[in-house]
């Protein structure tokens, strides 16, 4: 035998040793003391139990919180390639909450279709935004997000003619490199346009109105995946740009209040929006997830007498199965209504007040697939937004550490190493192919319902598969007023 194989295997038997001795007189692990070196593999296999599972173990459609066809569909979408299935589905239709799509006797022809039409926000306001699209990228923040993934989304962004959601992070150069239209989110802590306080600095806030491309402003009074909780950057990620970006010290967690301080019931944040606005000129909403439902009526009987003028321009509605870098699994798992529940009731109050017409709805939450998105324009919603339906178009692979700075594919992380995998300018392409392709068969799935457009989506278009057995109408299920 060599000297170079002797030699590397006394080193091995060494390191065993070594392993096996720390193990051995260690105190925190009780299967490490009693099970030295052996007890590794376990807690190694654990780790990779998730990649295992999601590649080798789980069915198509058993995965949680997206599946493997759900992905994939992302995925072909996000390369432009064809999207076709052979055969038969591998959907079981008569699951409880399946949704089915009621399609016309007389489908509509290519030639009798048009494009889904803009739609105004704000057209109160000094300075009013006309959507483009019926589609759009929900609140990622700065700082959660690598410096790669911003810029490749913004760009995204910009080919596909829809908005940029900043998240509660605050307002970088990075957002405005791409030339896309933004919605400036302004979360509990208010990063950006904040005081040393953590108040609203009034002066900030009308600069950074200034910029062109900053289009609507949303007041984030809570988000889905954590309702009641304020947004959590670690501080390994609070890098001196980012600290900069938002107002906070460099290199220390990074916590927003649970609420707004200024806003403690409906009259005050109705004040706030007010407030908002005339400083900005621009279109300005609030951001939810909906839980008790009884503050709507107080809500709507506050817009009706002070007028619609005072109304918010939008309402962003998320829902319990929103997405979040980090979040308390309680709130994530159990706190807020869904929104096939939520948005009926919101669209229902809003018109049993006659504030419909006043106030847009925009749906968030799982909405990444034109099946998802075409029911929310069912239930209700004007536009509809999602977070993780585009980070899977820049190669998310759901390795479910958004919170660790590990991201394998660069998205989440501000390590250099990991970042150097995602190339803006590629991923950019694959962004602005998502976003139309979900686009052009949600509107197939219009056209299927004999519509001409996908903002005719009504609730008699779809069905929902019931425990009980058979279809029920959605007109049905959420009656309107």
């Amino acid at each position: 035998m060599s000297t170079v194989l002797w030699l590397g295997l006394l080193i091995g038997a060494a390191l065993l040793l070594k392993a096996y001795l720390q193990d051995r007189q260690q105190t925190a692990h009780t299967l490490l003391r009693n099970y030295p070196v052996l007890g590794r593999a376990r807690y190694q296999l654990e780790h990779l139990g998730i990649f295992l599972r999601q590649y080798f173990f789980a069915m198509d459609r058993e995965e949680m919180p997206f599946n493997r066809a759900q992905r994939s569909w992302v995925y072909r979408a996000a390369k432009n390639l064809d999207n076709t299935v052979a055969f038969g589905s591998t959907k079981i239709a008569a699951t409880p909450g399946t949704v089915r799509f009621l399609n016309a006797p007389f489908a509509r022809l290519d030639e009798e279709c048009q494009e889904t039409p803009p739609l105004t926000f704000g057209p109160g306001c000094r300075q009013p935004y006309e959507a483009k699209s019926f589609f759009h990228m929900s609140g990622m923040s700065y700082g959660a997000l690598s410096d790669v993934a911003i810029r490749a989304l913004g760009l995204g962004a910009a080919k596909a003619g829809c908005w940029v959601n900043t998240g509660e992070g605050g307002l970088a150069p990075l957002h405005l490199e791409s030339g896309a239209d933004i919605v400036f989110q302004m979360g509990t802590a208010k990063y950006g346009v904040r005081t040393a306080e953590g108040r609203l600095d009034e002066a900030k806030l009308a600069a950074l109105a200034q910029h062109r491309q900053v289009r609507m402003f949303e007041v984030k009074l809570s988000q889905g995946a954590k309702p009641g909780k304020g947004g959590v950057l670690p501080g390994a990620k609070v890098t001196q740009t980012i600290a900069r970006v938002r107002g906070i010290p460099e290199g220390r967690d990074s916590l927003s209040p649970n609420r707004h301080p200024e806003i403690t019931d409906v009259p005050s944040c109705l004040d706030f929006v007010t407030r908002v606005r005339e400083i900005t000129g621009k279109p300005t909403g609030l951001k939810f997830v909906l839980g008790s439902d009884a503050w709507l009526q107080i809500f709507c009987d506050e817009i009706k007498r002070r007028g619609l003028e005072s109304a918010p321009d939008f309402l962003s509605l998320d829902c319990g199965d929103g997405g979040t870098g980090a979040a308390p699994m309680g709130l994530l798992d159990d706190v807020g209504l869904l929104l096939r529940d939520s948005l009926p009731l919101v669209d229902n109050a809003l018109r049993a007040a006659g504030l419909r017409d006043r106030i847009r709805l925009i749906a968030s939450g799982k909405l990444i697939t034109p099946t998802d998105v075409a029911f929310a324009l069912c239930l209700g919603a004007d536009v509809c937004v999602t977070a993780r339906g585009f980070m899977f178009s820049l190669g998310c692979i759901q390795a479910l550490q958004c919170n660790q700075n590990t991201c394998p594919t660069g998205i989440t992380t501000h390590d250099p190493r990991l970042q150097r995998g995602l190339v803006p300018s590629d991923k950019a392409e694959r962004v602005a192919h998502y976003h139309r392709n979900l686009v052009k068969e949600v509107e197939q799935l219009a056209h299927a319902c004999g519509l001409s457009d996908a903002r005719a989506f009504e609730r008699h278009h779809a069905s929902v598969a019931q425990a009980s057995g058979g279809p029920v109408n959605v007109a049905a299920l959420y009656p309107r007023p």
